[in-house]
């Protein structure tokens, strides 16, 4: 997912590269033959459930392939710094946890091993799994379990007024504006200026046919155009501009919002206030015989080069048991994440039936870096800027993109 964590610019990779050779991993050691019976992991699932969750597996993993771990959690918003330090006194773990935006501008450094390196297979992974991971047509990192976007809406709500949950974005304004009464409004989203606003944004620019790589076009236009009806008719509140998106669960499950653009990752929350019954469809689409596309959330994990072979050896085995198909069920049922492997689809979908909208949105999900690469997060801040600028009043859709790349 993308949160609003603040993302540290990886222009000082520059100042502070990575060390490719003769430096081993916790610092000690022949980089060729040192003991390679415990690995160091980092990752950033430091909040329970999940840092339980997903220790369990990696010391099944572990026990597994031989190994002890030495596992580190650190604050989502301190993981990329703490890889810039560390590489500067030659100390990156040997498993490394990235989110999947991420990798590429850290692969670009040489600070990772390609996975090919140890016969790690890619086989079976959806493709915009294995775009997030790939830099320079090599994987460089492979996720166990993704999420991704879709539409939420209050079952109850929709019944009492004779709706269905809609499935274009005429369908969405109506239905948005009739069940838009009182204190409540017809959807919630997160239009905030940060990543995770463009986030958010994404899959109405996508479905519609746009592109990051060109943001003038009349279809990037169109899908502000939506968001900024929305906004503009009262059917979506005004804060959307200052809401992430837990502020927008919060909004639908105290009832103040019909329905909201939200991920999988909110289903924790709301199974803890059962008086709100609600379903999920796939992002409306704008015009028949479109696809609704999604951005893909979500975790890869990585060998970073540390100069111990045996050590990476030993961290690709752990990456492939992370990524193995009973691993992905399971952490996909306990997390409320989707396998990255298509064809596991069906029985995951079997063991967790609030999950057939998002994972069938994963089938066609796309990764943020996929086109853009390391320019990826200059797209995003001028996403969100024009978003901004669209949904406050200060320039029109057509033209907040053009701002937004001239400021």
């Amino acid at each position: 997912m993308e949160t609003k964590r603040l993302r540290v610019t990886l222009a000082t990779l520059a100042v502070v590269p990575f060390a490719l050779t003769a430096c081993s991993s916790g610092g000690g050691g022949n980089a060729s033959t040192a003991d390679a019976s415990t690995l160091s992991v980092i990752d950033y699932y430091n909040n329970e459930p999940e840092k339980t969750i997903i220790g369990e597996v990696l010391d099944e993993c572990a026990a597994e392939i031989g190994v002890t771990l030495e596992r580190q959690t650190v604050p989502g918003k301190d993981l990329i710094q703490k890889v810039l330090q560390q590489s500067s006194s030659k100390t990156l773990p040997d498993v490394l946890m990235l989110d999947n935006p991420d990798l590429q501008e850290i692969a670009s450094t040489g600070g990772l091993s390609p996975l090919s390196d140890y016969g790690v297979s890619t086989e079976g992974f959806a493709k915009g799994i294995l775009e997030a991971g790939t830099y320079e047509g090599e994987v460089y990192g492979l996720a166990p379990t993704v999420n991704t976007l879709g539409l939420f809406y209050n079952t109850e709500i929709l019944e009492a007024a004779g709706l269905t949950p809609p499935t274009t974005w005429d369908e969405l304004k109506t239905t948005a504006a009739a069940l838009t009464t009182g204190d409540q409004y017809g959807v919630a989203f997160s239009a905030v200026a940060t990543y995770e606003g463009s986030w958010q944004f994404l899959p109405f620019l996508w479905t519609n046919g746009g592109d990051e790589t060109d943001l003038n076009s009349p279809e990037a236009a169109e899908a502000l155009q939506l968001q900024t009806d929305l906004v503009n008719s009262g059917s979506a509140s005004k804060s959307v501009v200052n809401w992430s998106q837990s502020d927008v669960k919060d909004q639908f499950a105290a009832g103040k919002a019909a329905m909201m653009v939200n991920g999988p990752w909110q289903i924790p929350a709301l199974n803890e206030t059962p008086d709100v019954k609600w379903g999920t469809v796939q992002i409306p689409i704008n015009k028949a015989g479109q696809t609704p596309v999604a951005p893909l959330g979500g975790e890869v994990w990585t060998v970073p080069v540390t100069g111990n072979d045996a050590k990476q050896a030993k961290a690709a085995e752990l990456i492939e048991c992370i990524t193995s198909d009973d691993v992905q069920l399971s952490l996909a049922e306990q997390r409320f994440t989707i396998p990255t492997k298509p064809a596991l689809a069906e029985e995951f979908v079997s063991r967790v039936p609030t999950m057939e909208a998002f994972t069938e949105q994963v089938a066609n999900a796309r990764s943020r870096t996929g086109k853009l690469g390391t320019d990826w997060p200059q797209a995003a801040t001028e996403i969100y800027t024009a978003i901004q600028l669209s949904l406050t009043g200060q320039a029109s859709p057509k033209d907040a993109f053009t701002q937004a790349a001239e400021g």
